[in-house]
């Protein structure tokens, strides 16, 4: 084949590359990034196609110049290798060239990540802490706050079973990414998130709103987003943080303006009952049916669900010496937690009646069946009597 020729070919390559670089750029092959529903994460997918297209046509252009002076310039034939020493035209080329492409890359790079870190003027502030293995919610404008755990229904749907695709309320189409309870924002207002780690390093990521921050303990992170569309957009935990780190998804929910300060005031109404709650007294059978809901939610997944935990890992409560034992001691082990184990402190994630109610279903179950029932009342004053101390 001649130069000219291999050249024609080379270039009508590259031609066909830019021809249907659109398309093929367009298409969803579901390993591209996630375009998102935020102005940002539209500006993070633009970003990415703008730089996998420039080293894409350089590497082209590359390779080509490579394959064509291996063929027609080797010593077979006779060719003496050129020397381009001093020379500079050669090297204001490779100098200019690189330069142009730098700053072709810099420029919106720079541009976005200014506005990735542009905090001022949000319209909701909320603080995220990780937990071993959960994430908690603060909403600082308005007290509310809650514990996003794995929704129960989400760990027993088995990624085997067939479900509608169209069904984004079955758990099989979102094993083990779905929670008991969503982070729910308003529509077009800017969310600023405080980013925090209560026990190890977690990270916090929702690939649709453009967002990843470590969460590291005694240090915040700082992060936005602004949704565009209504909906429910899925990340999870993107730092290996211990045995349940694959348990530990997110669910952001986009409401409306209205629906946000309808669910706003149902949280207030919830934490209003709840406190109400504490000095409620409770019959066993309550104290149980809302033990086991707490329970397979936040105990189960360590302790199992027929509680005969992990030998060696995680401590049988069937049979436990601590169950069965005094309710004072059962009460501080799940309040304060065990010091050097894994067994963490609940106090602060969990109100008394969750408390108590989870302890009464563990010394009424598994075999226990000690008759036992502690109150809230009883839990409140084990608190008072620790902080007196």
């Amino acid at each position: 084949m001649s130069a000219s020729k291999t050249m024609r070919s080379l270039i009508g390559l590259l031609g066909t590359v830019l021809t249907f670089a659109p398309t093929v750029a367009m298409a969803d092959y579901g390993l591209n990034m996630h375009k998102g529903v935020t102005k940002i994460s539209h500006e993070i997918y633009d970003l990415h196609m703008l730089v996998l297209w420039i080293v894409t046509i350089v590497g082209i252009l590359v390779f080509g110049v490579m394959i064509y002076s291996i063929i027609n310039h080797r010593k077979s034939k006779g060719v003496t290798p050129a020397t381009f020493h001093e020379s500079t035209t050669v090297e204001v080329i490779w100098t200019v060239i690189p330069f142009v492409i730098l700053v072709a890359i810099a420029v919106p790079a720079t541009k976005t990540l200014l506005q990735m870190s542009d905090m001022s003027h949000p319209d909701l502030n909320i603080k995220v802490t990780g937990w071993q293995w959960k994430w908690e919610y603060d909403y600082l404008d308005n007290g509310v706050h809650f514990f996003s755990n794995l929704a129960k229904s989400s760990l027993d749907a088995g990624a085997e079973q067939v479900g509608d695709a169209k069904d984004v309320d079955n758990p099989a189409i979102h094993y083990l990414r779905n929670v008991d309870h969503p982070l729910v924002v308003p529509v077009h207002k800017k969310v600023r998130l405080l980013i925090t780690g209560a026990d190890v390093i977690h990270s916090w990521w929702v690939p649709d709103l453009g967002v990843k921050h470590d969460a590291i303990p005694g240090h915040i992170n700082e992060s936005w987003f602004r949704a565009d569309k209504v909906g429910i957009y899925r990340g999870q935990c993107a730092e290996l943080c211990g045995k349940g780190h694959g348990f530990m998804p997110i669910v952001v929910k986009v409401v409306s303006e209205s629906d946000y300060k309808s669910w706003v005031a149902q949280q207030k109404k919830a934490e209003a009952a709840a406190s109400a709650d504490v000095n409620k007294t409770f019959t066993k059978a309550e104290l149980m049916a809302k033990g086991k809901k707490v329970y397979d939610t936040i105990c189960a997944a360590c302790h199992q669900v027929n509680g005969k935990g992990l030998p060696g890992v995680f401590p049988a409560l069937a049979g436990s010496k601590t169950v069965k034992g005094p309710k004072e001691e059962h009460i501080h082990t799940v309040v304060d937690g065990r010091p050097g184990t894994a067994m963490q402190a609940f106090g602060k994630q969990l109100n008394p009646v969750d408390i108590a109610s989870v302890i009464t279903y563990e010394r009424n179950s598994f075999g226990n069946n000690d008759g036992d029932i502690v109150q809230p009342s009883d839990v409140v004053a084990f608190e008072k009597n620790q902080k007196s101390k």
